[in-house]
Order: structure tokens, then sequence, then C-alpha cells
């Protein structure tokens, strides 16, 4: 019990922890993109960017975020060998709130069109936490168009995650964000900066509504995933091995197949540290990649 009263504090903490570090990033403005703007998807318009040419890989950013915020360190290094597509999901960044119905679904969806826009027929996927479960989603009901996909620090399900977040998620409230860096970078860039409130209330209602993407559908996944994983960022270590184990992997290699799917658990990080190691996730996803 004292642990749950405890928590409006701690997360009070780890959300300015987390903004801090990411608006102390020097790339955490505007990007420099060589194609930008709106695609008319399923009701809305949905903003993106494209930075360099080659293999595409397509970004999704994490909750509350924008695409300068989480993508800002990795986008112009990618973007030396790679055609990079940053979207910034509904209601976020430049991506206007609107009061359609939010699911992970629709966001797969509103991808899967932003893709079509810009004559994709496939591309690599990586996604962050909230964006982790969107490229999940993306991967189970649009396969064809994942060649490989990318999980930083995200689970397809709320128990993937330990009982402390899952408690944090409950008492999280908008006044929690007020007089921060997110809602200043939101201020810089939003449409419409009225729409604060009710973009953090339609996110709070989406991450108090346990979801389960379903063991079948995660096993069926056809492309090769890459997990990463700080050591302490908050996902049940248990759990992801069974995921793991999902995708093929956790096996005794020597006696058979290197699995397609990899695991890499980065140690000493936090859920908001483990996206400040550039160089470390550039080299994951740089091996795997290829």
């Amino acid at each position: 019990m004292k642990n749950l009263l405890r928590t409006p504090h701690l997360l009070k903490s780890i959300i300015l922890i987390a903004i801090t570090m990411f608006a102390a990033s020097p790339s955490n403005g505007q990007s420099q993109s060589s194609d930008s703007g709106y695609v008319p998807v399923n009701g809305i318009k949905v903003y993106y960017e494209v930075h360099g040419e080659g293999q595409p890989i397509v970004l999704l950013h994490g909750a509350f975020m924008t695409i300068g915020t989480n993508w800002g360190e990795l986008i112009p290094e990618l973007s030396k060998t790679r055609k990079v597509i940053a979207i910034e999901l509904q209601g976020h960044g430049r991506t206007q709130y609107s009061d359609r119905k939010l699911s992970r679904a629709t966001l797969a969806s509103d991808v899967a069109g932003v893709m079509d826009y810009l004559k994709i027929d496939s591309a690599d996927v990586a996604g962050y936490s909230f964006g982790g479960t969107v490229a999940y989603q993306l991967a189970i009901q649009s396969p064809k168009r994942v060649r490989k996909l990318v999980i930083i620090s995200s689970t397809y399900k709320s128990d993937g995650w330990l009982p402390e977040v899952n408690n944090a998620f409950k008492v999280m409230k908008p006044e929690l964000f007020a007089n921060t860096p997110m809602k200043a970078a939101y201020d810089a860039v939003a449409p419409d900066k009225t729409k604060w409130t009710k973009f953090l209330e339609q996110m709070i209602a989406l991450s108090n509504v346990p979801f389960n993407m379903g063991d079948a559908n995660i096993a069926k996944i056809s492309s090769p995933v890459l997990l990463i994983s700080g050591d302490n960022d908050g996902l049940d270590k248990i759990e992801l091995i069974k995921t793991y184990q999902l995708l093929g992997g956790a096996i005794c290699a020597d006696f058979g197949v290197m699995p397609k799917s990899q695991l890499a658990v980065v140690p000493s990080q936090s859920h908001v540290s483990l996206m400040m190691q550039t160089k470390t996730i550039l080299g994951y996803l740089d091996s795997f990649l290829k």
C-alpha cells in the first residue's frame, strides 16, 4: 500500500527525468528532412518526414513524444545509408488531435496508409515503447508490409510490464505533465495547442485498458524481430524471454540453426536512458538490418 501511495510522486519524477533527458538532446528540435507533409488516412491527417535514401525504415515514437524528442539522435546516423520515414501518431506532435477512437489497430492502419502514400510496399519498422506496440500490431495485421521488425523497450501485452509500471499507468493524470519540457515541445509544433489536455486524457485512458495481442499472433510473425531492452527498463524479463521463445529464440543454436530473430538486453539501462544509448542501438540496428 505504501508503494502505491508513493507512485504518483515516483511517476512525476520519472516524467521529469525523461523529458529533461530528451529535451537536452542537441537534435531535439526541428530536424531537416528531404520531404515532409501530411497524409489523409482513416479520417485524420498524419504527419511524416523522410530523411535520406536507401532501404526504407519506418520509425514509430513513444507515448507523448515527437519525432525529434524520440529519434533526434538516431535519424542523422540512420539516414546516411537508409531512407528514414518518421511518423507522428494521432494527437502527437504535428499530427492533430482527433476524437477518433484511439486504438493500436487503427494507428497501425495509419502507418500502412502513410506507406501507401509514399509508395513503399514493405519496410523495416522500428518502434520504441508505445510505438513498439503499434509496430507489433502492424506486423500482425499487415505482415507483408514489415521486412524486419525492431521492438525497443516494449511489449505486446499489459502483463509484459512489471506490476509497478501498470500501477503507475493507473494513477497517471494530465497535471503531472504541466509546465514540463514535454509540454513545451508539444506547443512548439502542435497544430492546435488547446488540445493538449484532451490528448493526454485520450492517451492515459488507452494506457489503462489492459491489452494482449495474443501469443499465437506473435508466434505467426514471419519477419525477423530484434528485441532491445534495458536490463531495468520496466519490462518483465520472464515475459520478454517468453516473447523471444515465441519468435523462435532462446534455443541452443550449437545443436541447430541460429534463429532469425535476436534479443539484446543492454546493461545498466532504464526505459528512458536506453534511448540515449545512440551508438549501442545503432550498432544493433546495423548488424540486424543488414
